[in-house]
């Protein structure tokens, strides 16, 4: 005949492994409740993403061609003149012995990005033409590379004679110097002869 099976665990084991289960249950209801709220909640406030923006790095590529340096180019000038004006070319083709590509792409974040071409072309070692892009000139660039100033105005960097003076009067010592004082007449002494003492 078969008994029916008998629990060996002990009492206090049946409580604990009961409040187990019972706590195991709580926290999952726990974490449904909370999974539900950040759902509810991420509907009314707006997305972190929308409240932080990562920084990005300013990415610069190419040569920097501008508008001076394209103006010195002659035809007929030697592939060395014309490295010495513009540089190495980014782009310079086994396929297209004759022809120099310079580009230039600057991205910032918060604005747009530039980009700019110029192409040189040769007949043997010799400057044939060129072709370029709107180039900026030396100053319109480094305008464009500043953040902080926003109106592109370069700030004037000279006083008038009325600052000058404002100048002055604010930085005048508080305290006048003192008279320079008379050196006191100098005073003689005499010594005994250094070899009185050994005639003694």
């Amino acid at each position: 005949m078969i008994s029916p099976a008998v629990s060996t665990l002990h009492p206090s084991s049946r409580i604990r492994s009961a409040v187990a289960r019972t706590g195991r249950r709580l926290a999952l209801l726990a974490s449904v409740a909370v999974l539900s709220a950040c759902s509810s909640v991420t509907e009314r406030l707006p997305s972190v993403t929308s409240l932080v923006t990562p920084y990005r790095i300013d990415i610069v590529q190419g040569n920097v061609v501008t508008r001076e340096q394209a103006q010195a180019l002659r035809t007929g000038m030697s592939r060395e003149q014309v490295r010495g004006i513009l540089g190495s070319p980014l782009v310079a083709s086994v396929f297209h012995a004759d022809r120099w590509d310079y580009v230039f792409t600057f991205s910032r974040q918060g604005q747009p990005r530039q980009q700019r071409r110029v192409a040189v072309f040769f007949k043997g070692d010799v400057l044939e033409r060129f072709e370029a892009d709107e180039l900026p000139s030396e100053l319109e660039f480094v305008a464009s590379l500043d953040v902080k100033r926003g109106s592109g105005k370069t700030p004037v960097l000279e006083a008038t004679e009325e600052q000058l003076k404002k100048f002055e009067e604010a930085n005048k010592p508080r305290n006048p110097a003192p008279a320079p004082v008379a050196d006191p007449e100098p005073t003689t002494t005499s010594f005994p002869p250094l070899d009185a003492g050994a005639a003694r």
